[in-house]
């Protein structure tokens, strides 16, 4: 009897270890949850997280990041959430303060410590004089299309590797070590660039949407307009012909879109010579364009193209 006590007493013991054991590995390998906006942050969050990550992105690089088309299963992601990391700057105000108020994750609500602004030490460019919602402008803070300019991606890079090291600092030096190793790999690819895209310098052209304004101050090209009235506005007939006339006297060459249609752009270059370009503003825009530093080394190439072939 005895015998068999002390047998039943080493299986309970047996059971409790190994399920103690079991749950204890579970707690030291559950990875961060890491919930984008975009898919450009995504990107450089699985270069600092690797596999201490589970990272997705809200918004595919197909869509206008101003308008993400809000899907159910957004809200279970968000609701699992320990990091939200966001472009900021009010680019997501038309779609993700609502989903947070129904995912109930009080981490990830502005001011806490999961809600991660990544424009926080952006140089922002276009600030606004004025903030006048009712004519429909949806850059009032400033232009959020930093993500175009590589060297914001560094910040970008170092504000999510300081997130990261907050949320789970027994793996600090881990996230630095991957942060150095991405930044020397975008200091590789900068000056690189930089040499490539000389040819660009001057060049005039016409954005869709007022989204490449750091990309052409970091390369040296100049706007002469927007496809849209102002951000989010779409073109008049009247804003189309005075479009035309500058276009033709500024002898732009290149008109860019990217998400929108293609029918004003197409329109605009039949009536100028300009060439109508399509080029991705986030991470997965284009299939050739499936991590941040491959859609910036895109767009360049695209945008060489483009213009030696004119």
């Amino acid at each position: 009897m005895k015998i068999l006590l002390r047998n039943t007493n080493w299986k309970i013991f047996f059971i409790l270890f190994v399920s103690f054991w079991l749950q204890t590995s579970l707690v030291l390998a559950q990875k961060i949850r890491v919930i984008t906006t975009i898919p450009d942050l995504a990107d450089i969050t699985k270069q600092i997280g690797r596999d201490l990550v589970d990272v997705e992105s809200l918004a595919k690089g197909v869509e206008f990041m101003h308008a993400v088309p809000v899907k159910p299963s957004f809200v279970p992601k968000l609701n699992r959430a320990d990091l939200l990391l966001l472009i900021g700057l009010d680019l997501e105000i038309s779609w993700l303060p609502a989903l947070l108020e129904v995912a109930s994750n009080s981490r990830i609500l502005p001011g806490q410590p999961g809600y991660i602004d990544c424009s926080v030490r952006i140089n922002v460019l276009e600030p606004p004089t004025r903030i006048d919602r009712s004519e429909g402008d949806i850059h009032p803070k400033g232009n959020p299309h930093y993500n175009l300019d590589p060297v914001n991606g560094k910040v970008i890079a170092e504000t999510i590797a300081a997130a990261l090291s907050r949320n789970s600092p027994q793996h600090q030096e881990t996230f630095q070590k991957n942060l150095k190793a991405y930044l020397v790999e975008l200091d590789r690819w900068i000056p690189r660039w930089q040499e490539m895209a000389a040819p660009l310098k001057g060049v005039k052209f016409v954005p869709y949407h007022l989204e490449w304004s750091y990309f052409a101050k970091r390369y040296g090209l100049e706007q002469v307009g927007t496809v849209e009235v102002k951000p989010g506005i779409e073109p008049t007939p009247n804003h189309l012909v005075g479009l035309v006339q500058k276009m033709q006297q500024e002898k732009a060459q290149l008109v860019i879109y990217g998400p929108q249609s293609d029918r004003f752009p197409r329109q605009l270059a039949s009536q100028t010579g300009a060439k109508a370009l399509k080029l991705p503003d986030m991470v997965g825009g284009e299939p050739e364009a499936n991590t941040y530093i491959k859609m910036i080394d895109y767009n360049i190439k695209t945008m060489l193209g483009a213009v030696k072939g004119s």
